[in-house]
């Protein structure tokens, strides 16, 4: 495969469902929808832990959350396991970022030359509080969803910056190489924070979506749905929903899908210069998220669980050697960058390498769907009782709670996860076939011990857990320089 340069476009927080490319009936996605046009999406993706910290240090290092031990939003990526841009860096290779990554602090090595305008956690040290789960607090109020509606947050001016800057530096780029690849190609990364909270949009977005419009809400405690015990336990202690007015729930949505549409206008613009500058066809080009988001499903917000909603993400990627309008069933994760980046640049995996459970997006697209491919999951994160852990497999999905019942979907036909087999005498075989399959990647009940005494030990450290109560951003992580939202 020619190596070519990449430009890998992440977002926040970006449900799988709502691309008008993966058949969402009223979110406009159309720059999104031509990049899968000329590519391939794929349907399976997952994050390898719904969380920000834990999925991007997956992201870089093409490990699992397990492996790595960044548990959590106080154990932010640091450098110290390797990430693929160290790799491309020995290589000679130009890799630089724009935009949020949210790892430890700017200063530290973690694989790029150059990082522009970069979101790291707060003061170097994230969330403490979120690491008091043995046990959890009786309840602690999330902040999440303290503004909704129309208007422009400092979030929305940061995506902006990421865009204008991301603009310039193509420009510049297809200035020093004439707007081809050398056998050195470069990696552009570009971290965008919509569609994240807060919710809140420029009216222009969210007037496209009229409060009268907008579906009804899925699984709704309030009709009926009766959680699973650990989704109840988490809901208890954050609070978000049950603090929400019908009318509050219905801007909610209409914001966050406005901010689908706000960066999907966004990242036009940034693929619209990539064309202008002569870019586009010695590039490739990828887009996903780092977690998705609940959107109100089962009453919830945010992410921090293994549902469809905020375990998947969305997969796109386009350019040479990648088949065009193609979708791809095969499944997929976070953990897979590694070989993706590498490959496209030109590089071949070491020993070490070859020895990461990943595999590359651009072999997979070209090869046939692959029913036996595992995707694996993990989340230790705030307002968790336990560790929770998912296998997907083929149209299987298995979600299994330390202390919990598991829950089992057949994907196929119940997309929305709302019978759980796990129970069926029918379908004992499949489950046990899973959680074999799972404890063959880690023993969920030791990893859940583990990560509960890291994050203890890390609680000490600050003092203890009444100290440790208060350390940390208490919502989103604030935008350089902007102070908190």
């Amino acid at each position: 495969m020619k190596p070519q340069n990449t430009l890998y476009i992440m977002s926040d927080e970006h449900n799988p469902k709502m691309l008008g490319c993966y058949g969402h009936a009223q979110v406009k996605t159309p720059n999104l929808d031509k990049l899968a046009a000329r590519g391939t999406r794929f349907t399976a993706h997952y994050t390898n832990s719904s969380i920000c910290i834990p999925a991007r240090a997956a992201f870089a290092t093409g490990r699992y959350t397990h492996e790595t031990g960044y548990w959590d939003n106080a154990m932010p990526y640091d450098g110290k396991v390797k990430s693929w841009g160290h790799r491309l860096q020995d290589e000679g290779h130009r890799v630089e970022s724009i935009g949020k990554l949210h790892y430890r602090h700017e200063e530290l090595p973690t694989g790029f030359s150059k990082q522009h305008h970069p979101m790291h956690v707060m003061d170097g040290i994230g969330q403490v509080w979120g690491s008091i789960r043995d046990p959890l607090p009786d309840e602690r109020p999330s902040m999440m969803l303290k503004e909704i509606g129309p208007g422009e947050s400092n979030y929305n001016r940061y995506d902006r910056l990421v865009a204008d800057e991301a603009c310039a530096w193509l420009q510049d780029a297809a200035a020093q190489d004439d707007g081809k690849s050398d056998d050195k190609p470069w990696v552009l990364y570009l971290g965008f924070v919509a569609p994240h909270f807060p919710l809140v949009v420029p009216a222009e977005f969210y007037d496209l979506y009229p409060l009268d419009a907008l579906p009804p809400r899925k699984l709704d405690p309030e009709t009926g749905f009766v959680r699973h015990p650990w989704l109840q336990h988490m809901d208890d202690f954050t609070k978000v929903d049950r603090r929400l007015t019908p009318e509050q729930r219905k801007r909610a949505v209409a914001a966050y899908f406005g901010l689908c549409t706000f960066i999907d206008f966004q990242i036009g613009r940034v693929l619209d210069a990539l064309a202008a500058c002569g870019l586009e066809g010695s590039t490739r080009v990828i887009y996903t998220s780092d977690h998705g988001d609940n959107v109100g499903a089962r009453g919830m917000w945010g992410k921090s669980n293994l549902y469809e909603e905020s375990a998947g993400i969305p997969l796109i990627v386009a350019g040479d050697s990648i088949p065009q309008g193609k979708v791809s069933t095969t499944t997929t994760s976070l953990l897979d960058t590694y070989q993706t980046v590498l490959q496209s640049a030109g590089v071949a995996l070491n020993d070490d390498e070859q020895a990461l459970r990943g595999a590359s997006w651009l072999d997979l697209a070209a090869q046939d769907d692959d029913p036996e491919r595992i995707a694996f999951s993990e989340y230790h994160a705030s307002s968790s009782p336990t560790g929770a852990f998912m296998l997907r497999k083929g149209k299987y999905k298995l979600i299994y709670y330390v202390g919990f019942e598991p829950e089992l979907f057949d994907l196929d036909a119940d997309p929305e996860e709302t019978t759980n087999l796990a129970s069926d005498p029918d379908y004992a075989g499949v489950l046990n076939d899973y959680e074999t399959h799972l404890r063959d990647i880690c023993d969920p009940e030791k990893t859940d011990r583990q990560a509960k005494d890291d994050q203890n030990a890390l609680i000490e450290t600050f003092g203890g857990r009444e100290k440790a109560l208060n350390i940390g951003t208490p919502g989103a992580t604030p935008v350089p320089g902007q102070g908190h939202e």
